[in-house]
């Protein structure tokens, strides 16, 4: 073989090799590293058919609303992930919705500059399916004061979970508040001190879903869930300072 047939067989074997990667909605240059970090070089698509909602432009870079909703996979999800790829604390969520959950969720984030958004689920083939987004920020929404903090005994409300629940067809829609700082560490002088873990429980403490919170999500943390059926639901709460939290729906 000589060096012209040797050259033109690199050449064709890399335009393959791009040719096989499936194009990124966003086009964000920290995919590869978010692809090998959180989700382990595993098998993945980007798919519509992950709807993640968010707004165009952060308003209010400390409560940005995002929405996810992978319903065309229902009773097939075993796992959603989701992150925003130029904060400095990226990851947002990990949760893990049970057969009486709809694989949906909203939730409010900080973001610090504009960014790609990403919601990673994982279905019971292997396959993740990635849906993806992008915001535009005037940023500093993860270094800003807390607002939380400057309120008169928030200490007083810590845990204090707001909620109602909505009949939506045969099942219905959990919306709640929870009262926390949720701080990140990144504003000087204040540690880390946010909620890690919560559980939607049915009755008997049957666990519906699992979530884990990571400090790139807001003051006073909002959380949507769709149940099916109308059956009893409790929220628990942990955060990671071991103070637990419930509240009954």
């Amino acid at each position: 073989m000589d060096w012209r047939t040797l050259v033109l067989l690199t050449l064709f074997a890399w335009a393959w090799e791009a040719r096989a990667q499936p194009a990124d909605p966003v086009t964000s240059v920290m995919w590869d590293y978010y692809h090998q970090r959180l989700l382990n070089g595993e098998p993945f698509v980007f798919d519509d058919k992950v709807r993640l909602e968010v707004p165009p432009f952060a308003e209010d870079a400390r409560q940005v609303p995002i929405q996810i909703d992978a319903s065309a996979y229902r009773g097939k999800v075993k796992r959603i992930l989701a992150w925003a790829e130029l904060n400095p604390i990226p990851r947002i969520v990990d949760f893990t919705p049970g057969a009486e959950l709809e694989p949906s969720l909203a939730i409010r984030i900080r973001v610090e500059q504009a960014t790609p958004i990403r919601a990673a689920v994982l279905t019971d083939d292997g396959l993740w399916h990635v849906g993806s987004a992008r915001i535009e920020a005037a940023g500093g929404g993860c270094t800003a004061p807390s607002v939380v903090r400057a309120e008169t005994g928030w200490e007083e409300r810590l845990g204090q979970v707001l909620g109602k629940r909505f009949v939506r067809g045969e099942g219905s829609r959990l919306r709640l508040q929870v009262s926390h700082p949720m701080d990140n560490g990144l504003v000087g002088g204040i540690p880390e001190f946010y909620i890690e873990q919560a559980e939607l429980r049915g009755e008997g403490g049957q666990v519906l879903g699992r979530i884990e919170l990571f400090p790139a999500v807001s003051e006073n943390p909002t959380l949507s869930f769709d149940l099916r059926g109308n059956r009893h639901a409790e929220l628990w709460l942990r955060d990671n300072n071991g103070n637990e939290f419930q509240a009954a729906f």
